[in-house]
């Protein structure tokens, strides 16, 4: 059927065709024959399945916040708290990712490289971890980052040269030997001693080998007297030990003890686990083993900080978020916008006036009158702890906007706003996210705190990483802006606090 099919594809006629079928039909053998031939081609061109070797594969990568108070460089307290682990183009909870017992995450020795808006600013090395209301962190030490080895060019390097060659620095030279000096005459003399060379300097000290006449004569004392400024080593025998500690009363002496020492068992921490209170018996060593680090940062300080962190076992250039504007006036304009939408989100926006009165003359004179009587606007409601951020989350593309606010005023009655925005064509603003949260429900509805843009999928484009706050807990959530929308990618740790409300 399959030949039929392709002469009749191929456009034979049909007499053609019926006389190739009346060939098949009077020899099986020929039709076998003939059917391996046509399947050969198709094997050679389709040998099965094509894959495709790369070496693109994700590797493990971390994303995680470094929280401190104080300076950065010399932080009054800090903690590093995971976020996510990149495992095989996947997102893992960096909070219990192959914990044994702690995360991988906050594993001992794992390194850190803390951005800030896409710019490396500093290391940060975990020494230890523990739990904190029952979420692991990690506690460590900052430490800069290492200063780029620039190469010398290539005027430096020749300069180099010439000062090597035609400069005054000493060169050090193998001292000749005293048969090599004299050209080796003394030692085609045939005399079987030789007299060393006197040297150059007299004041130079020489040493020279005690021989046998030497030591007989100073025992006998036919020699001449030895010099009496010269000091010498005498064995210690135990007449001259009776001698001195009879000489010296209140000298000290160190006897050995015949007590054999007591066998006790004493309490230490054990090395591969990160409990500190969890005690292990071992022979002769002291219970004052300690954490490398110890916790420092408890709570939620009001004037806590906090920077990105990622760790990865490739060297990755720096990716800026800034996004540079064109006309910095649009900047300024599309602030206000979103100003103007936070304040009528947080309920501080005046009511609208009143409707004009129509048009009559006494209207008209009773308009002219209140014109002149009116006063000036208000001004806009202040925004609180207001953050207005621009991002370009990938190259070439354009700006994100993110403003973030509250209202003042007691925790119970504080209203909190986060906004996430775009220009559209028309240089009017596209609010792609807006999370409104009050005080009084937090746990219903946590606050979105931005932290900052992050490439957590290692494929140069960052997503938006926030701090989803409430009254009793916290969690971190990953956003990921493309083609107009504000997409959740990830949450840590899950729960009823990842689905916050969006309008």
């Amino acid at each position: 059927m399959a030949i039929a099919v392709h002469y009749f594809r191929a456009g034979r006629p049909a007499s053609s065709l019926q006389t190739h079928l009346s060939i098949v039909a009077a020899g099986r053998g020929a039709l076998a024959v003939a059917g391996l031939l046509a399947a050969l081609p198709v094997w050679a061109q389709y040998p099965g399945q094509v894959t495709k070797k790369t070496n693109e594969a994700p590797e493990l990568r971390a994303v995680a916040v470094l929280e401190w108070t104080g300076e950065l460089a010399k932080p009054k307290a800090c903690r590093i708290v995971p976020v996510a682990v990149l495992d095989g183009g996947q997102l893992q909870d960096g909070g219990i990712y192959l914990a044994r017992p702690e995360p991988l995450a906050l594993a001992g020795e794992v390194e850190y490289q803390l951005e800030r808006n896409g710019k490396s600013i500093g290391l940060f090395d975990i020494k230890n971890a523990g739990q904190e209301q029952g979420s692991w962190v990690g506690y460590g030490a900052w430490k800069p980052m290492p200063k780029p080895v620039s190469r010398p060019s290539k005027e430096e390097l020749a300069q180099v040269r010439i000062d090597d060659e035609d400069g005054d620095r000493p060169i050090l030279h193998r001292k000749k030997h005293p048969k090599e000096a004299d050209g080796g005459a003394s030692a085609g003399s045939g005399s079987g001693s030789s007299t060393p060379a006197a040297p150059s300097d007299p004041d130079r000290p020489t040493l020279h080998k005690k021989t046998t006449s030497d030591s007989s004569s100073a025992d006998t004392g036919s020699s001449s007297a030895p010099d009496p400024d010269r000091p010498t080593l005498h064995k210690k025998s135990s007449d001259d030990g009776n001698s001195a500690a009879s000489s010296d009363p209140d000298r000290p002496t160190i006897k050995k003890s015949k007590k054999p020492p007591e066998d006790v068992g004493h309490v230490s921490s054990l090395p591969d686990v990160t409990d500190p209170d969890r005690p292990r018996l071992r022979r002769g060593r002291s219970n004052a083993d300690n954490l490398a680090v110890v916790p420092s940062l408890m709570g939620l300080p009001p004037d806590m900080q906090q920077v990105v962190a990622v760790s990865d076992a490739r060297s990755r250039p720096d990716h800026p978020w800034e996004y540079a504007w064109s006309n910095p006036d649009d900047e300024a304009k599309m602030k206000a916008a979103l100003e103007d939408i936070a304040r009528d989100a947080l309920g501080l926006t005046p009511p609208p006036a009143a409707p004009a009165p129509k048009r009559t003359a006494t209207a008209k004179t009773a308009r002219k009158s209140l014109k002149l009587q009116q006063p000036p606007l208000p001004a806009p409601a202040p925004l609180i702890d207001e953050q207005f951020r621009v991002f370009e989350l990938a190259y070439g593309s354009g700006a994100t906007l993110v403003l973030t606010a509250r209202t003042d005023g007691p925790l119970a009655q504080q209203k909190f706003v986060t906004l996430v925005a775009q220009p559209d064509l028309y240089g009017n603003v596209l609010v792609l996210l807006k999370n409104v949260a009050d005080g009084a429900h937090l746990d219903e509805t946590p606050r979105m705190r931005l932290v900052d843009a992050v490439d957590a999928m290692a494929d140069n484009r960052g997503e938006l990483l926030f701090e989803l706050r409430s009254e009793t807990a916290r969690q971190f959530a990953l956003y990921r802006v493309l083609r107009g929308t504000a997409e959740k990618l990830f949450v840590s740790g899950g729960g009823d606090l990842g689905a916050i409300s969006r309008e």
